[in-house]
């Protein structure tokens, strides 16, 4: 066997230059000075991200995990990324922090490397919804158990309200969103498959960001379009299914830059929708157009839902719903990230504010052998202002554009 004795546990490499990130230095110094404000209240000395939305969200860094764990160290004074030897000097480059890179010649390195950086702490931040069971055991051996403080509510609050330069580049996924539903609509034509139309958005929302964003990685852009029986979930993946005449079909784009997610989402039918499923679709548009202005300054995301509601259950539909009326815009996207804070559902007593930025995305599902079966949603994004909600979604819902053929 070799000799593993000379072989580090953990090692700093500054390889190559900085790359330019998605947001200033400015930008990441006032996320970092609202957190280390949180962390001064609580007393928490240290903090440890695991999730690949607070350490995208704090050093720029989005990781890809392939079962090793990643973190980041934020301190009084230092942001620090732990990244695995796998990786290369890619997390150092990618980010605005500090890095560490440990190695996989002994098990336990990555916690080796967390310590290294938050020194003998007897009070810990960490993200209670992400941290594993087996991974808190480790920590707890391997950093002389200090006391573990939850620290994911208060992030989550604090990534809630996005800044100038977030709703910028939110705005500029919009736009790539649409640039992809046009793609999407002018692909759509019977016996073509899903896939052959899911790849037409895809490759014209990577196109458009390659071409916007010269600078960015290029990664997780994603279309799901359904058809038929498959529009009645709002997350079921791409099939080859060939597009028949008559269906229901479900128009989803998520351009992803730099960890950022935004989305537009439409129902379509090819050719002339039945007389149920036409009511059907029109109820649904007419409470997407009733949410969409009830988002306010001051409006609850319970209040939102009980009048969208109250606007199913007169139309009978109500039993018909799916799931939530929308959620917040940021650091997230299907493999990652959620702010639950910000979902609007009767369970969510959160006052929308300036700066926040919601999606109104009501949706019905009608099961299989009922009149009018399918899935049908329409989804905007919606910038809080101070006075009022501004939608930065521009591709056109309804019958009238979304019939085709």
């Amino acid at each position: 066997m070799p000799n593993q004795s000379n072989r580090p546990e953990f090692f700093s490499c500054a390889n190559g230059d900085k790359a330019p990130l998605p947001f200033t230095n400015a930008e990441y110094e006032r996320r970092l000075k609202k957190l280390r404000s949180i962390m001064a209240t609580s007393d928490i000395p240290a903090v440890l991200f695991t999730s690949m939305h607070n350490i995208a969200y704090y050093s720029g860094f989005l990781y890809c995990s392939f079962g090793r764990p990643y973190g980041c160290v934020v301190t009084a004074d230092r942001c620090t990324t732990i990244s695995a030897n796998i990786d290369g000097g890619q997390p150092w480059r990618r980010s605005f922090a500090d890095n560490v890179i440990y190695t996989d010649w002994r098990r336990d390195n990555f916690w080796r490397a967390v310590a290294s950086v938050t020194g003998p702490v007897r009070r810990l931040g960490i993200e209670r919804d992400h941290l594993t069971l087996v991974h808190r055991d480790t920590l707890i051996e391997m950093l002389s158990a200090p006391d573990l403080v939850d620290i994911s509510d208060g992030t989550m609050a604090a990534r809630m309200v996005k800044s100038d330069e977030e709703i910028a580049l939110i705005r500029e996924g919009a736009r790539i969103a649409d640039l992809g539903g046009e793609a999407i609509h002018a692909a759509i034509r019977q016996d073509t498959s899903e896939i052959d139309v899911a790849m037409a958005g895809r490759d014209a929302m990577e196109t458009e960001i390659a071409r916007s964003f010269p600078d960015s990685e290029l990664r997780d852009t994603w279309v799901w379009f359904q058809s038929g029986l498959n529009t009645d979930g709002a997350h079921n993946p791409v099939t080859s299914r060939k597009l028949e005449q008559g269906d229901i079909l479900s128009l989803n784009t998520f351009p992803m830059i730099s960890a950022y997610y935004t989305a537009l989402e439409r129902t379509l039918f090819l050719g002339e929708p039945d007389a149920e499923s036409l009511r059907i679709w029109n109820a649904n548009i007419a409470a997407h157009e009733l949410g969409l202005s009830l988002i306010r300054p001051g409006a609850t995301c319970s209040a939102i839902c009980e009048e969208l509601n109250r606007f199913f259950e007169a139309e009978n539909l109500l039993q018909y719903r799916s799931f939530g009326y929308g959620h917040s815009f940021g650091v997230l996207s299907h493999h990652y990230g959620r702010e639950a804070g910000l979902e609007l559902r009767e369970d969510i007593e959160t006052v929308l504010q300036p700066g926040m930025v919601v999606s109104m995305e009501p949706m019905l599902w009608v099961p299989e052998g009922q009149s009018g079966a399918g899935g049908y949603r329409e989804h905007d994004i919606l910038v809080v202002g101070e006075t009022a909600a501004e939608n930065i979604t521009g591709f056109p819902y309804g019958p009238e554009h979304n019939t085709i053929g």
